[in-house]
């Protein structure tokens, strides 16, 4: 029925009308063109036939030769181009198209994989040999395409270089060997280890993680192409490779060998990083830290009793490495019940062979 009169006497305009009910002007407009005031309703155009369409008995065919073992995981334009060759033409590739959207066979026609859900690897170290973290980077040789193999484990904890490998060669039997050497040296009891790595070959190898069940290390992975789930180790890498004395391309293997050996020791004893409070790796690896941070304090206190007005946040405190080190945190408010809390995401597969 008709929303607003057609009279052009009637006190309200179709505008203010419209701007009371809080109606859209076209919709009067659209009910004024397909009704009447009385009588049946207008009858809408109704979509005429084209000549040119094909018939049901020609549609019957395509959808069965589309359907056929031959053509049924093919899309149209390969199918298309396949009756071309036999020298036959049923129709165009946008009328298969359109046949198949009719059957609801549309998209695409082979067996696709279902969509994974990856679990978020989270990581917590509260002490020294709790999460190490490992990776392999690459070292340009002057040969042009040659590069050698660097493997590097740290503790995730104090950052302290645990084992290293200069290699010419990647893959899993050379990191089954440093890590089941690294293991041993450290005397690491079964079940308190967590070994943290990406999807690299080496790292998944059936081999690697066999190993890793026979030692009882609890294996963790990246999230494919996610490479923030293994922060610390590329952290290291770039602090490797942006040292002044870094080559650019090392001479031979043992060039890099000896400069390696210099950076490890140097890393890990006399570098004062940053992410343990400015103490190096070795100090809070073997716990040194803590009587070096009474000596700090000390010099502190003396400086501040000298020359207070020089330390306008009043008395300075040594700061000390965090008691938890975490890799992706599980965000406050989270429910930990939830399924999409994992810790060792490739826990069972290790441990199911």
């Amino acid at each position: 029925m008709n929303l607003v009169s057609e009279s052009r006497g009637a006190a309200l305009s179709d505008r203010r009308a419209c701007a009371v009910l809080d109606l859209c002007r076209n919709t009067i407009r659209d009910q004024r063109q397909t009704q009447r005031f009385c009588g049946p309703p207008k009858p809408r155009c109704q979509r005429r036939s084209q000549p040119q369409a094909l018939s049901e008995v020609e549609r019957t065919q395509v959808l069965a030769l589309l359907n056929s073992p031959e053509f049924c995981d093919q899309p149209p334009a390969e199918v298309y181009g396949a009756l071309l060759e036999q020298g036959r033409y049923l129709c165009s590739i946008s009328t298969m198209h359109r046949l198949l959207r009719t059957q609801h066979l549309g998209g695409e026609r082979r067996a696709q994989r279902a969509p994974q859900s990856q679990a978020i690897p989270r990581l917590h170290a509260r002490a020294p040999h709790e999460v190490w973290t490992w990776d392999i980077t690459k070292l340009p040789t002057q040969r042009r395409g040659e590069y050698l193999s660097l493997y590097v484990v740290m503790d995730l904890y104090s950052r302290f270089i645990v084992a290293w490998m200069l290699s010419r060669k990647e893959n899993s039997a050379l990191a089954s060997q440093l890590i089941d050497e690294a293991t041993q040296r450290y005397g690491i009891q079964a079940g308190t280890l967590t070994l943290h790595q990406d999807r690299g070959a080496p790292m998944t190898a059936h081999g690697y993680l066999n190993l890793l069940a026979e030692l009882s290390v609890t294996p963790s992975h990246s999230r494919p192409r996610v490479s923030n789930d293994n922060p610390m180790s590329e952290a290291h890498f770039k602090t490797l490779k942006y040292q002044p004395d870094y080559p650019l391309r090392f001479e031979h293997y043992a060039h890099a060998q000896r400069w390696r050996q210099d950076y490890v020791a140097g890393y890990n004893h006399r570098h004062h990083h940053s992410a343990v409070a400015g103490f190096t790796p070795a100090q809070v690896f073997t716990s040194e830290y803590r009587n070096l941070a009474q000596q700090q304090q000390a010099v502190l206190n003396d400086a501040f009793a000298r020359h207070p007005e020089r330390f306008r946040r009043g008395k300075p405190t040594v700061k000390l490495p965090p008691e938890n080190v975490y890799i992706n945190p599980i965000p406050e408010g989270t429910d930990t019940t939830a399924e999409s809390i994992v810790n060792f995401p490739t826990l069972k597969r290790c441990f199911a062979t």
